[in-house]
């Protein structure tokens, strides 16, 4: 396969939905089958601080394409659409000559469904890809029948299993969100598989007349938990950690509502969650191994940078909570992984938001942002990349409309809107059982002064 005519490197960004830090084998989850993900963390680096810029879909990738903080954007809920004023990363990579692939989930006009037959609507044009595929999100593409949203609904219909997989989805909807079962696909036509599928073959369609950057977007591990069977069989007995149990002493009383709201599973029920999420997951890793084969079928692993992410973590029961949409780490926290040319194996403790991606992207490119630097909250860690002891931020910036969050190396401020303000010892207490706010006054004030800083 010829290289790109510049000698400019490729690259590559795989983000799965939901997927929270904690639940990788290469982070020390040896209940998680993922050799795939941990070969590319053994050869490259892993951020173990790195945490979601809102801990929901459609905010958290509209930072990333912006380069900007949820709040700026007026981007605090899944309402949300891009604001096109501001120009994205991919418009910058491609007006600098990289052809700019995308396929899966974007998320970047989430209340509009409509995804298009061959997921290329005009729309996506004017964000700066070139070579688009957004397909539904998962909840989204179990609403596809009998109008079909986007390619994969269509791709479902032309195999004669739309209408059973929507009406699967519709059957779930009236159990409780805790519930867990297996998919009615097979794996091979499971979103993620059909998604991991286009995305290998846009890499081996490529000619080398020009660089290029693919976005591949999976939905899962994203609720519902419905993995293929194949997978699911893997982990029907297998033992899972105990979600964080605390009492509500402490918190706000909209994050005790919303506990007692998704109460009511018992210990059994939670595992099987844990379990089939950790299933989907397994599905994920090995379309992740069957993209990074395109590249090295290719033969442009060498001249290519790879990204592993998420947009946001998962409860998973923690705290008596199911889904995101909170600041504990479970849902805050993300894993991310980077490799390619002269990226040296390791670890890195810099605290990375996952916004940052878009300005060291661009670095890595050697492509101007299209905004000026200080415009961007957003800061390339490419200099860590280089030296993984390199410092990046003093703190990191979450937000939604229910409250504002700051990340320090040790502490967590979580400033409810309306509610009683949250303060943890991340070092003493790292599952965020005892609210320190009133406790400790002047570290209260010292971290609202930062979090106040950052919201300018």
């Amino acid at each position: 396969m010829p290289q790109p005519r510049d000698g400019r490197p490729n690259l590559l960004l795989i983000m799965a939905d939901q997927h929270r830090h904690d639940w990788l084998g290469a982070g020390g989850a040896s209940w998680v089958r993922t050799p795939h993900l941990d070969a590319l963390a053994e050869r490259g680096l892993v951020f173990r601080q790195a945490t979601c810029c809102a801990p929901l879909c459609a905010p958290s990738r509209i930072s990333l394409a912006a380069g900007m903080a949820a709040h700026r954007l007026g981007a605090l809920g899944n309402n949300a659409f891009y604001p096109r004023p501001v120009p994205t990363y991919y418009e910058a990579l491609r007006d600098a000559g990289y052809r700019v692939g995308l396929v899966g989930k974007l998320d970047l006009h989430k209340p509009d469904p409509f995804n298009g037959r061959h997921g290329n609507l005009p729309i996506l044009y004017s964000y700066g890809f070139t070579d688009p595929v957004e397909c539904e999100g998962k909840m989204h593409a179990g609403t596809g029948w009998p109008a079909p949203h986007g390619p994969y609904n269509h791709y479902l219909l032309e195999r004669g299993r739309l209408q059973a997989f929507c009406e699967d989805y519709r059957r779930r909807g009236r159990e409780p969100v805790w519930y867990a079962a297996d998919s009615v696909l097979p794996t091979e036509d499971w979103e993620d598989c059909y998604i991991a599928r286009r995305a290998a073959a846009f890499i081996e369609a490529q000619e080398g007349e020009s660089p290029w950057h693919l976005f591949v977007s999976f939905v899962g591990p994203h609720n519902p938990w419905d993995p293929p069977t194949e997978m699911a069989a893997h982990f029907r007995a297998a033992p899972m950690p105990v979600p964080v149990a605390d009492a509500p002493d402490g918190k706000p009383q909209w994050v005790v509502r919303k506990a007692r709201a998704q109460a009511g599973a018992s210990a059994e029920e939670v595992a099987v969650v844990r379990r089939q999420y950790t299933a989907a997951l397994e599905v994920i890793d090995a379309q992740v191994g069957l993209v990074l084969r395109a590249l090295q079928r290719g033969g442009q692993a060498d001249r290519t940078y790879v990204f592993y992410t998420a947009d946001h973590g998962e409860m998973l029961g923690d705290h008596g909570l199911y889904e995101k949409s909170v600041f504990y780490e479970a849902a805050l926290r993300v894993p991310l992984i980077a490799s390619g040319p002269g990226v040296p194996r390791g670890r890195s403790d810099a605290l990375v938001e996952m916004s940052d991606l878009h300005p060291t992207l661009l670095e890595l490119a050697g492509v101007a942002p299209r905004l000026p630097y200080a415009a961007l909250d957003a800061r390339s860690f490419a200099p860590v990349l280089a030296d993984p002891a390199a410092a990046h931020r003093a703190d990191a910036l979450s937000a939604l409309t229910t409250a504002r969050c700051l990340r320090t190396a040790t502490h967590k401020l979580i400033d409810n809107i309306n509610d009683r303000p949250e303060l943890y010892d991340l070092r003493a207490d790292p599952d965020e059982r005892h609210n320190l706010a009133e406790q400790e006054p002047a570290l209260l004030a010292t971290l609202r002064r930062a979090l106040a800083r950052r919201l300018l």
